[in-house]
């Protein structure tokens, strides 16, 4: 039998409940007094997992093997229901994006991890390509009637391009458009520039601040666990789990805020996935630099894991939720839509979720490895996404400061 029933914050909505034999409800009079809200925890205790509502209710933080057990309970809609609990006693029914547009200058990366479908070794190889300066600046420009307020660059690790094409390629961002953030780099690149130039981490991000860079985005952490590091990304180009976390670490101490990712759904465990979510957890702790947590799903086409399968939605819903509640110091759960697509992603505002990233606009990493989603949305139609699901939709910037229009 399914009823409206309490959502553990300021929304009813619809969740299947089950009702003792011979009970009459009346869902009207329960809805007005609170009746029903009784039978979720009751849910709780059924799936085995009241003992981690009543830790969460306590504000008593969650454990690994907490985590691991979220994973493993078989009631997806009971750890849902926990995880929007807690979502929505942060940010009731609010639910956040941005007016951003996605840039990748080049593919050409020296790094060959299995589950990428985005790079290619060679300038000269099939499919290459490397955004000239001007290229760059003119995906800017030409959305000059566009009042984006973020461009997001990621880029492949490209071995013969001179330290001045990125310093450069900020520079001119800012001159065409000063008031607009750049969120560049991941901590991956961060690692190769300071490895490639002969400089330190923190001369490379000084450089680049120097040059516009206002924050970093999270991706490049693939998961920190180094039995799986080895076999997805063993690359001696790319930087291993305590540089990444390093590098964000003097991020935040030089005054940035960063984003961390997790990449999930191919070789992983439950236990590794939660030992990522705590180990920037742990981070966050130290420095209370990192604005949101963003679940990426692997996506297996044309690349070299591709006899696995993509994860299912149910998985992707309870990795937003397991996510949601492990990580209780970062603000922020993102469906990254591009990812989850676009039906998931809406889901996941009930599942832990509360930023479903922006417009996007342009982005090849996720389609080149078969990503069926749209490569771009309008404010319009994300705003719509949310009220149809349910929630209320607040345009952003990047560092979360509300939006308003003239």
């Amino acid at each position: 039998m399914t009823l409206a029933a309490y959502s553990g914050g300021t929304v009813w909505a619809s969740h299947p409940l089950r009702v003792a034999a011979g009970v009459s409800v009346n869902c009207a009079a329960s809805i007005s007094t609170g009746n029903i809200e009784v039978l979720l925890p009751s849910r709780i205790r059924e799936a085995g997992l009241a003992d981690i509502g009543e830790k969460l209710s306590a504000g008593v933080r969650l454990e690994l093997a907490d985590g691991v057990r979220l994973f493993d309970s078989p009631d997806l809609l009971a750890v849902g229901w926990l995880a929007n609990r807690e979502r929505e006693r942060r940010h009731g029914i609010r639910t956040f994006y941005n007016y951003n547009i996605r840039l990748e200058a080049t593919n050409v990366c020296v790094a060959s991890c299995l589950f990428c479908s985005f790079a290619r070794l060679q300038p000269g190889d099939p499919g290459a390509y490397t955004l000239s300066l001007d290229q760059a600046w003119d995906k800017l420009r030409s959305r000059s009637d566009q009042p984006l307020t973020e461009v997001h660059v990621v880029n492949g690790l490209h071995p013969d391009l001179p330290w001045s094409y990125y310093t450069d390629l900020l520079r001119g961002f800012k001159k065409i458009r000063p008031d607009i953030h750049l969120k560049c780099f991941t901590a991956v690149e961060i690692a190769f520039f300071a490895d490639l130039y002969k400089k330190t981490d923190e001369q490379v991000l000084l450089e680049l601040m120097d040059a516009g860079l206002d924050s970093l985005p999270g991706g490049g952490a693939e998961i920190f666990a180094e039995r799986v590091r080895k076999k997805i990304a063993n690359d001696p180009n790319k930087c291993d789990a305590n540089r990444y976390l390093s590098i964000h670490r003097l991020a935040h101490r030089l005054g940035m805020r960063t984003n961390v990712t997790m990449l999930y759904g191919h070789i992983e465990t439950a236990e590794e996935r939660v030992d990522h979510m705590l180990r920037a957890r742990a981070l966050q702790d130290e420095t209370g630099g990192f604005q949101a947590f963003i679940p990426l799903a692997f996506h297996p086409d044309n690349n070299q894991m591709r006899k696995l399968p993509a994860p299912s939605a149910a998985d992707t819903l309870r990795v937003h939720a397991v996510a949601r509640l492990m990580c209780d110091n970062i603000d922020h759960i993102k469906a990254f839509w591009i990812a989850t697509g676009v039906e998931v992603a809406q889901t996941c505002l009930w599942f832990g979720a509360d930023d479903l990233d922006g417009t996007v606009q342009e982005e090849k990493i996720y389609h080149m490895a078969g990503s069926p989603t749209p490569t771009a949305m309008t404010t319009r139609e994300i705003e719509r996404l949310i009220t149809a699901a349910g929630r209320s939709p607040v345009e952003r910037d990047t560092l979360y400061n509300v939006v308003a229009h003239a």
